[in-house]
């Protein structure tokens, strides 16, 4: 069901659209969070790590497939609030076809490069091939992750995100049952795990795109549009780029910063590979939050209501407030016990169990601090302000890594945990400073134009 988020209000709206957003991106984390989970719990520290590793470099997919995700989304809701739903379906079908192109260059390179991307980050012997096994599926399976990922971003752009829901929540119980079938039952360790998660994501892609293409050819049926736009395309890859290097340099970042974990042993890397599941479920339910604002944001835009956006960005905080501080206490007091779920009891599990829960406990105070920053860089984005958004972005990532490198020199491994809170709260200052720049530029600009 599409939905106009020009109307209504904002809390009200947000509040409706981005709950199903975030139940989605807690089952998307259900694919990463159960590939580790199962293989560490039946085949081990190693297999574990072994997942956790090569997880850093799909990372780099993830961050290219999320870029045509939002610029496909930011201008399609731009367009949709403008009811220009000629152009809005030429910008759908551009981002196909660029997309395919951008897939398969990704997978080819992957597939030649993923043992030299892995011998990169300092992989451990007694890890590689495993995580060169999970990588190489992983990597065949782009086409579904591109995909899946364009056809949510154009659901949330017509304001349903309840559809994706529904597919995600399906799709990641079966991911967890296959896995388990795959790994448990027939003892295909971190093979089982990848094609687990390949054939479920791809099942998901194939249902995403039929109701995607049932649903555009609904709107304003018969209309004529041209199926390739070099001037829209321009519009989307303005979005999508720096959507793209955010991602991509948060990922080659974590990359490094994997590196460095990499030389202090796979007890290490295990820790750290079921603490950043942990990590992620939040940050990236957050950042679903901020998409959601970047949707609302370019509606309303679209629409020329600039004022419902400070409304829609404070309802926006109060969101991220309800969710992290719960999130954040649970994983400082409980953390080790979400740890051991990772864990093979059975064996000697307790280095990799103290470095998972020393993570947490020294990351999750500053999830609010984190999430004010994505809201507002969910604004900035909406709104197609990129400077400003990737000033932002980059001080925070390359703080981190600097951060990670020097501190661990100094106190080993619990240095480089010490780097995100850092990172995270100068981050924060620079996009909240954006924000409210950019928020008086708009409404200054509607007061001069006369609208309401």
């Amino acid at each position: 069901m599409n939905k106009d988020l020009t109307v209504g209000k904002p809390a009200s709206v947000l509040w409706s659209f981005c709950l199903p957003l975030l139940g989605s991106v807690v089952f998307q984390q259900l694919y990463n969070i159960a590939d580790s989970l199962i293989a560490g719990k039946y085949s081990g520290v190693e297999a574990l790590a072994a997942v956790g590793n090569s997880y850093e470099i799909t990372l780099i997919y993830i961050a290219f497939a999320f870029g045509c995700n939002m610029g496909c989304s930011v201008i399609v809701a731009q367009l949709f609030g403008a009811k220009n739903y000629k152009d809005m379906k030429t910008a759908i079908s551009t981002t196909f076809i660029f997309s395919l192109v951008v897939c398969l260059a990704l997978t080819i390179i992957g597939l030649f490069l993923g043992a030299y991307m892995l011998r990169l980050i300092n992989t451990p012997d007694n890890i590689f091939e495993d995580s060169k096994l999970y990588l190489d599926i992983y990597t065949g399976g782009l086409l579904f992750l591109f995909f899946y990922n364009i056809s949510t971003g154009i659901f949330s752009a017509l304001g349903d995100s309840k559809t994706p829901f529904i597919l995600l929540a399906i799709s990641s119980t079966a991911n967890v049952i296959v896995d388990i079938i795959f790994v448990k039952e027939l003892g295909w360790g971190v093979a089982g795990v990848a094609w687990a998660t390949f054939i479920c994501q791809g099942v998901s892609c194939i249902s995403a795109l039929i109701i995607v293409i049932k649903r555009i050819r609904n709107i304003k049926p018969g209309e004529k549009y041209k199926k390739f736009s070099f001037e829209l395309l321009g519009k989307i890859i303005k979005i999508a780029v720096p959507s793209t290097l955010q991602q991509g340099f948060i990922s080659v970042g974590n990359i490094i910063i994997q590196g460095i974990i990499n030389g202090f042993g796979s007890d290490v890397v295990a820790g750290y590979s079921a603490a950043i599941k942990l990590n992620n479920m939040v940050i990236t339910s957050i950042t679903a939050l901020g998409n959601g604002m970047s949707n609302f944001t370019a509606q309303n835009i679209g629409a020329s209501k600039p004022k419902r956006i400070r409304k829609g960005h404070l309802a926006g905080l109060t969101m991220v407030c309800a969710f992290c501080i719960p999130v954040s206490l649970l994983y400082i007091f409980s953390g080790d016990a979400f740890i051991k779920l990772f864990m093979d009891t059975t064996s000697d599990y307790h280095n990799a169990l103290n470095t998972g829960t020393q993570f947490l406990v020294i990351v999750a105070p500053f999830y609010l601090v984190v999430a004010t920053k994505l809201i507002s860089d969910g604004v900035l984005r909406g709104a197609g302000a990129m400077i400003r958004f990737m000033i932002a972005t980059f001080t925070d990532l390359i703080l981190r890594v600097v951060l990670a490198f020097i501190l661990s020199k100094l106190f080993g491994a619990t240095g480089i945990w010490m780097s995100w809170p850092v990172g995270w709260t100068v981050g924060t200052t620079i996009s909240v400073l954006m924000y409210f720049t950019l928020i008086k530029k708009l409404e200054k600009k509607e007061v001069n134009d006369g609208t309401d």
